[in-house]
C-alpha cells in the first residue's frame, strides 16, 4: 500500500510539472486563499468615516497571490486602487501580505455595497463584498429640510 501511495504522489509531481501547475514542497497542489471584507462600523449616521479591512484567509503562500493590487469600489460613484512595492517571490521562504486596509467618508445616507477586488497583471484573483448602511444625520444632504 506505501508504495502504491509513493508511485501515486511521484505521479502527481511529474504530472504537475509537466504541466507547468506549482507544486508545495511535498509534492501537494497549493491552497488558494479566500478573501474576506470587514467594515468597521457597519453602520452610521453620516457622515461617517469607514474603515475596511480585506484580509486572505486560509490557504498557501502561493506567489498567484504575492504583491496584488486591490480596487476599491465604494458604490458612491468612487473607486480608488492600491499598489504596493514588494520585493521578489522566493517560494518556500516569501509570506504574502494577508491584510489590506482602506478608509472611506460617506456623507449621504444610503446602502452601499463595497467591494475589494485582488488583482495581479490584470487578472481578478479574488473578491469579496461588505454592507455599510448609513442613516442620515445632522447635515446630511439627503435629509428634506
Amino acid at each position: 500500500m506505501i508504495g502504491r501511495q509513493m508511485l501515486s504522489r511521484s505521479l502527481a509531481v511529474v504530472l504537475a510539472a509537466t504541466l507547468g501547475a506549482p507544486l508545495l514542497a511535498d509534492g501537494a497542489k497549493p491552497r488558494k486563499p479566500r478573501l474576506d471584507l470587514r467594515a468597521s462600523p457597519r453602520m452610521g449616521f453620516s457622515p461617517v468615516h469607514v474603515l475596511l479591512t480585506a484580509e486572505l484567509t486560509g490557504g498557501d503562500d502561493v506567489e498567484e497571490f504575492h504583491c496584488p493590487e486591490v480596487e476599491w469600489d465604494w458604490d458612491d460613484g468612487g473607486k480608488s486602487v492600491q499598489e504596493s512595492d514588494c520585493t521578489p517571490f522566493e517560494a518556500g521562504t516569501t509570506r504574502i501580505q494577508r491584510r489590506f486596509t482602506a478608509e472611506h467618508d460617506y456623507r449621504r445616507a444610503g446602502v452601499y455595497r463595497v467591494k475589494a477586488t485582488m488583482r495581479k497583471t490584470s487578472r481578478t484573483m479574488a473578491a469579496a463584498t461588505a454592507t455599510v448602511t448609513v442613516r442620515a444625520g445632522l447635515g446630511d444632504p439627503t435629509i428634506e429640510r
